[in-house]
């Protein structure tokens, strides 16, 4: 009896005191990512030095290394240090350490345009290269130590003797080194590094066709027009080439792609050995790629290796990843059997094997490791996680490499015997790990601190329910702090929609963020759906919405919200939708194409008619607008401004490149043509995404509105 009780008095105790430690309740800064307290745990500039099993991080302004085989560590070098170096030579010195690349004994890094190379084990340093305040887009190549970067549109090398202007383009719709195709197609720059160093290649945009789009500047006393190229789908697009300068020739030769440039080149990746580079050409339709061999001397084509098609889309996102082990051989990555997969070619384009099958998605290539093994990230245990494995090339074992659930980043040393997991989980913020490849856990390099252990949240569940056609749609709700099931609340559903995008993970806070969290903390039960056509569920899965953006979108909405209607604590005449950029697409869709189900909405840099958004995205999905009318005047929304019912405020940013201001401004116009009341609010000199000190005014604003209507 006295055991026993004081077991009940100690659990009490301990129940209490974990109640009164979370009594903190997130502020409007706070979902607004404005208190650098609640941000996960971060290991500052953390990598693998070069070939070895040793990994560095920086803390408190210094160096350490990690024997991750023996468990020492060390420091390397502190700023101080370094600082003392740099002043011999440059009369300059660091503030703190930058960001910096680690190369054996070698560490590379830059300070007001100077590139260094630092020696820690001799202490001694050399410039590599210098590039001026104006340059932008800089990519280093750590082989020598030379910078490629661009300066308006024109694309410069630096060496340790010189600065080289590679182009000298005075139109100024010719821009080279720069990001092409918008960014899609997995292009995220416009500099390609060979492995040795000795050439560099560049993309070579041409604009002069595009139209001219206007965005309007009203800092200056009289406004002024800001002109940008925006390729609207079914205009003419930009023509894209690709050139390869030799630093020892000083020569630039351009791939021969052929007298058809209205086509998307992607995909870019140097052979090992530097003689060939490899491209990928998809059609403007999107619907076949060539992977194309070049030589990388004289520009011409050597052969296509292989082609893709699909009747809907195909889309190349990866580059060739070529073994270290055998250089006559790479994987590809492609979804053409309905599912991201790895395939294993030869360089005369023969396929050698498919690497992974299943009914789940390959979303990372992670290298070669120990001769007969690659490594990847997928969702093979579930949609919901992303975790790393590793696959036997000799007979298709795979294994799976991380231990705990979640979504899971790893960096891998160059033997592959050892990986730095850094994962989150619905459970874990961010924790890093050190494991073996064996996944044994060998140490935490950093805990999970656990940022809103003190804050009292809402109970977040994740969970599925059946689309019309039988698959499951995941789906996040969160409840109301202290939630009482006898209660009616309203909801407000939380929605993206578009493809490459998946709201719902198995990862902090299940993927909801803050600002969620804090409207459920106000009083809102918080739903989101995935529904067809978002990503990490097969190819099928997305490409059902081809032609009619919106439209089975809205269906599995709508599944949502009547399974909502059958829980007993939904006010189900209190129901709300807020959505950013397709999510704003998908707010006024819902609230103009099922008028009554929603009671207010708030859309943010709404797509509004498709015909008005970018070439690459747009015709991807919806073809032409030439080719496609009828699915173009189904998903535009002016022409359901006669159906609003409730309250729908329309948020954008004046200077968004992305989803031109433009298209809330027609359907503002549109309201006023049909004597249909919209709210509507915008944020001066803001792009896309709204930022800094306004997204906190962002925030009070939406949560106010569902405040006011809600």
């Amino acid at each position: 009896m006295k055991k026993s009780g004081f077991v009940l008095f100690f659990l009490a105790t301990i129940i209490q005191f974990q109640l009164a430690a979370q009594n903190k309740f997130l502020t409007v800064a706070d979902a607004s990512w404005r208190n650098y307290n609640l941000f996960p745990a971060y290991v500052q500039n953390l990598q693998w030095m070069g070939n070895s099993d040793n990994y560095v991080y920086v803390k408190k302004n210094s160096v350490f290394k990690h024997d991750a085989k023996r468990g020492e560590e060390k420091i390397l070098f502190s700023l101080d240090k370094l600082n003392k170096i740099i002043v011999k030579s440059a009369g300059d010195s660091l503030r703190r350490l930058p960001s910096m690349n680690f190369e054996d004994n070698n560490v590379f890094f830059s300070l007001k345009g100077r590139y260094y190379k630092y020696d820690f084990r001799e202490n001694t340093i050399e410039k590599t290269a210098q590039i001026p305040d104006t340059a932008r887009n800089a990519e280093l190549c750590t082989k020598t130590g030379y910078v490629a970067y661009t300066i308006k549109n024109n694309f410069y090398v630096a060496t340790d003797k010189e600065n080289i202007a590679v182009t000298s383009d005075d139109n100024p719709g010719i821009v080279n080194g720069q990001i092409v195709s918008r960014n899609e197609f997995g292009i995220n720059k416009g500099i390609f590094w060979s492995e040795q160093g000795d050439k560099v290649a560049f993309y070579r945009k041409d604009e002069t066709g595009v139209s001219d789009y206007p965005l309007v500047d009203i800092d200056k006393r009289v406004a002024q027009v800001e002109n940008i190229k925006y390729p609207m789908a079914g205009m003419t697009s930009e023509e894209v080439h690709l050139g390869i300068y030799d630093i020892d020739k000083k020569r630039t030769v351009f791939l021969k792609t052929g007298d058809n440039t209205d086509h998307y080149l992607t995909s870019v990746t140097w052979g090992p050995d530097g003689k060939y580079i490899y491209l990928a050409i998809l059609n403007r339709e999107q619907n076949h790629m060539w992977l194309n061999k070049y030589d990388a001397g004289t520009g011409e084509k050597v052969k296509t290796l292989f082609e893709e098609s699909n009747p809907k889309y195909v889309e190349p996102e990866h580059p060739l990843y070529f073994s270290p082990f055998n250089k006559e051989h790479f994987i590809w990555i492609s979804e053409r059997d309905g599912w991201n997969h790895l395939y294993l070619y030869d360089t005369d384009g023969n396929l050698i094997r498919q690497v992974t099958k299943g009914k789940w998605v390959v979303t990372a290539f992670n290298g070669f490791f120990r001769k007969h093994y690659a490594y990847f990230t997928a969702t093979k245990e579930s949609p919901l996680q992303k975790n790393l494995y590793s696959v036997d090339l000799r007979n298709g074992k795979i294994l799976r490499l991380t231990p705990d659930h979640g979504t899971h980043t790893a960096k891998i040393s160059k033997s592959g015997k050892y990986i730095i997991d850094i994962y989150s989980s619905t459970e874990v913020s961010r924790q890093y790990k050190l494991l073996n490849y064996k996944r044994k856990t060998l140490a935490i390099i950093e805990k999970d601190k656990k940022p809103l252990k003190d804050y009292k949240l809402g109970k977040m569940d994740i969970f599925t329910i059946p689309a019309g056609n039988g698959d499951d749609l995941y789906c996040r709700m969160i409840k109301p702090v202290d939630f009482d099931s006898t209660k009616k609340y309203p909801v407000i559903v939380y929605v993206y929609g578009g493809p490459h995008a998946q709201l719902i993970t198995d990862s902090w806070l299940g993927g909801a963020g803050l600002f969620l969290n804090y409207l459920a903390e106000n009083g809102y039960l918080i739903f989101t759906l995935d529904n067809h056509g978002s990503a990490n569920r097969g190819r099928d899965f997305e490409q059902v919405i081809h032609r009619h953006l919106g439209t089975t979108e809205i269906k599995d909405q709508i599944t949502g919200v009547n399974f909502l209607k059958t829980l007993p604590y939904v006010d189900t005449t209190r129901i709300g939708v807020h959505g950013w950029s397709f999510g704003g697409f998908m707010t006024t869709s819902l609230m103009l194409r099922t008028p009554g189900v929603f009671k207010v909405g708030v859309g943010g840099g709404p797509v509004i008619d498709w015909k008005y958004y970018e070439v690459m995205y747009g015709e991807r999905y919806m073809d032409t607008p030439q080719e496609n009318p009828e699915g173009y005047k189904e998903a535009s929304l002016l022409n359901y401004v006669k159906n609003l019912k409730g309250h729908l405020l329309l948020i954008h940013g004046t200077v968004d490149p992305t989803v031109v201001w433009q298209h809330s401004l027609l359907l503002i116009q549109k309201a006023v043509e049909e004597n249909k009341l919209i709210d509507y609010f915008v944020y001066p000199g803001q792009p896309h995404g709204v930022g800094g000190k306004a997204r906190i005014h962002l925030n009070r604003k939406i949560k106010r509105y569902f405040d006011d209507y809600l």
